[in-house]
């Protein structure tokens, strides 16, 4: 009986080892400026401004409120850097197209709010990269500004 103890035990403990050990989730930071100069966000982020962190925008009009978006992508076979930059893309197209519905032509005070955790800056985007999956969360204020 102590002997089939000991095997169970043992053969759950090599069991979760590959889970542990081959598990990842890293929270890097990318230059927004990279993200949004491919090809594919020059052509899809069109109609609304995006104003990162605390950067100045023009006077408010009307403000709808605070939004957030969690999206995720698949990042097998990829750089963080490329799945990362996809993702944040598909993060600011969600709020564009929340911004559209409502009328608005601005996003500001845009953050980074991976798992929760704020992270304001001008620069950069946060990115949670694992090896199979890789996420970018965002919140910001849907305006309508002065032009």
């Amino acid at each position: 009986m102590k002997h089939c103890l000991l095997v169970l035990i043992a053969t759950l403990v090599i069991i979760g080892l590959p889970q542990q050990t081959f598990s990842r989730d890293d929270r890097i930071r990318f230059p927004i400026d990279d993200a949004v100069s491919t090809p594919a966000a020059k052509t899809k982020l069109q109609g609304i401004d995006f104003y990162f962190g605390n950067q100045k925008h023009p006077e408010i009009l009307q403000d709808f409120g605070e939004f957030s978006t969690n999206k995720k992508a698949n990042a097998f076979a990829k750089s963080d850097k490329q799945v990362c930059e996809w993702v944040f893309l598909s993060a600011l197209l969600q709020l564009q197209e929340r911004a559209r519905n409502l009328n608005a032509n601005a996003v500001i005070n845009i953050k980074s709010n991976y798992k929760y955790r704020e992270f304001a800056s001008e620069t950069e985007f946060e990115c949670g990269a694992g090896h199979i999956m890789a996420g970018v969360a965002l919140k910001g204020r849907i305006v309508k500004i002065a032009k």
